[in-house]
């Protein structure tokens, strides 16, 4: 498990000099930052990677923010959305905010009132510590480890006792070649006696259930002479 989380930030805004500005200046400042420079780019990008806040501008080529913070509230009401616009009018902000945005920077800015800004809506709306034991994220899969379940795009995969335990322990050792024997040991206990063969074919099954091609693994690359490996950015 993770245990020095950085918050994910997704970035919507057209301008590439003011997007690169701003994913600088968050990254500067502990985040990990996605960019994107469209509407239906950060729709998909919001599905995929779900980040912890979307700061959002409004004037966008192929949709305006209005619709993109609707769209995040439908789907998506944990994530925090901050709009970062030139839009300055009362009665715009009042629209923002009554779609469910949970604060609006008006351009220009200072970058330093942004991160304070992100970090008050970041308390406001989560503890950090407290779902950092209950939740394990890689891409678009999440243990929820209070209900020991799997989602992947926020759907539910039905796993059995055993195959939670793997994709779980996997998870909590991203980037790590593992050996069957220790899998054995973390998953099965350190007394089984049955065929190490039974990792592989858990890890197949496994497979089966949560990569897009089974034959094409993403997530559980398997690492000749030693075992397996999850791939953290898969």
């Amino acid at each position: 498990m993770e245990t020095s989380y950085r918050y994910q930030v997704l970035v919507v805004e057209d301008d590439p000099h003011i997007r690169r500005f701003v994913s600088i200046n968050l990254d500067q400042n502990g985040f990990a930052v996605t960019e994107a420079a469209l509407g239906a780019e950060a729709l998909q990008s919001i599905s995929s990677h779900r980040p912890d806040v979307v700061v959002l501008d409004i004037m966008l080529p192929d949709m305006d923010g209005f619709e993109i913070c609707r769209k995040i509230r439908e789907s998506s009401p944990d994530i925090a959305v901050i709009f970062l616009t030139a839009l300055g009018k009362d009665l715009e902000k009042i629209k923002g905010l009554e779609l469910g945005a949970d604060d609006y920077i008006v351009k220009p800015f200072n970058p330093l009132e942004l991160i304070a800004r992100l970090r008050s809506v970041l308390r406001r709306t989560r503890n950090r510590d407290e779902r950092s034991r209950r939740v394990l994220k890689s891409g678009p899969l999440r243990i929820d480890l209070d209900s020991n379940k799997l989602y992947k795009h926020e759907c539910y995969i039905e796993l059995t006792p055993k195959e939670y335990q793997l994709v779980k322990v996997f998870m909590e050792h991203p980037d790590k070649a593992m050996d069957r024997n220790e899998l054995l040991n973390l998953v099965w206990g350190e007394d089984f006696v049955g065929d190490p063969k039974t990792v592989d074919v858990h890890v197949r099954k496994l497979r089966e259930k949560i990569e897009d091609d089974g034959s094409k693994p993403v997530y559980i690359e398997t690492v000749w002479g030693t075992g397996y490996r999850w791939r953290k950015d898969g």
